[in-house]
């Protein structure tokens, strides 16, 4: 046997330090879940310092539930004390926590998480004999979660920051053309659009039924149900049309037949159309994809993108499967003839301009 190599106690400590840190901020996104879902951001973002009493009281919550939860985001920096008793959101945290309309609100992963760890023997089960977690294995908050955490994206930044960077796109819509988004999930993206681009027709393609109820509900509380409509298909084998724009937000890696897919938008875009592809920004070599948002793709791809797709035998890209490479080889696969890289800089996201 080898000889055991001697411990370097300062790295057990740090490491120890990180790990203590890691799960306090497990905790702490528990807490923060809360303090969305009850309103308790909200509250202290519109009203200022508060103690536990008041807060309680103006929310109709039990005080000594408010109570522990005002003293854990405190110990956790989330919150300030600035006297004993009384506590206060501050001002730059408000846009992570409290303003779900900006490009930084986190509330809808806050919501996310209980939700995608709820099949969570579902997930041991497949570690040990395959297959994956279904899309009707998790409750429906998972969904709500995940179109208020890509609504404020779309709302922010779609038009203004991706969009922008290919004026061709944008002037194509203004002008007025037949758009399909595939994937389309609550609906979000094409409402956005269609509120900016009134003279466009927008089609949203889903075969999850659950979120084109979402949509078409989102649709109509919007104003723009007349110029947006949903369907539910399984966009891999063939569109029913074919159109001047498609888009997929996000969608490609979580796909069961990605090339398939990628296949049937190329049969489905004009020949003088474009295909707006929307992936993670993730690095080329999986090695490098190291750090804390490198960290967080990985966990949703464990559970949720990459364990969904492997429930239906699929290729199982992941969540940092679409690297700029890969994209560039499947579009090419499937008979595009161009990709251009959007020069928006996100950490999250990049845009793709895909020619036929």
């Amino acid at each position: 046997m080898a000889a055991q190599r001697a411990l370097d106690e300062a790295k057990v400590e740090a490491f120890m330090e990180k790990a203590l840190g890691d799960i306090s901020g497990m905790m702490a996104c528990g807490l923060c879940h809360l303090g969305d879902r009850l309103g308790l951001f909200g509250e202290l973002a519109a009203t200022g310092p508060a103690g536990s009493r008041e807060l309680a009281d103006r929310l109709d919550l039990n005080e000594r539930y408010v109570r522990e939860w005002l003293r854990g985001l405190t110990a956790a920096g989330y919150l300030e004390e600035p006297e004993p008793g009384r506590f206060t959101l501050p001002p730059e945290h408000a846009p992570a926590l409290a303003d779900e309309s900006g490009p930084m609100f986190l509330g809808g992963v806050y919501q996310m998480m209980p939700a995608a760890l709820a099949p969570y023997e579902r997930l041991i089960e497949a570690f040990r004999t395959g297959g994956g977690v279904r899309q009707s294995d998790y409750p429906d908050i998972l969904w709500d979660g995940m179109s208020r955490f890509t609504g404020s994206w779309f709302e922010s930044a779609m038009v203004d920051d991706w969009l922008s960077t290919f004026p061709h796109v944008v002037a194509g819509l203004e002008r007025g053309i037949e758009v399909a988004d595939v994937g389309c999930g609550a609906g979000r993206a094409l409402i956005v659009l269609a509120e900016r681009f009134p003279r466009s027709r927008f089609t949203g393609f889903d075969n999850f039924p659950a979120q084109l109820e979402r949509a078409r509900a989102n649709a109509e509380e919007a104003g723009v149900a007349d110029r947006v409509t949903f369907e539910t298909a399984d966009a891999a084998q063939g569109l029913p049309g074919r159109y001047d724009l498609v888009t997929t937000f996000d969608v490609i890696h979580d796909a069961v037949d990605p090339k398939r897919l990628l296949a049937a938008i190329r049969a489905a875009v004009k020949d003088d159309g474009d295909y707006l592809m929307l992936e993670v920004n993730c690095k080329d070599r999986p090695e490098d994809n190291v750090g804390p948002v490198a960290s967080m793709f990985y966990g949703f791809s464990m559970f949720y993108c990459m364990t969904t797709s492997l429930a239906n035998g699929g290729a199982a890209l992941g969540t940092c499967g679409m690297p700029e490479a890969v994209v560039r080889d499947l579009c090419v696969e499937a008979g595009f003839s161009d990709v251009v890289r959007s020069t928006a800089d996100d950490p999250f996201n990049v845009l793709y301009d895909v020619k036929p």
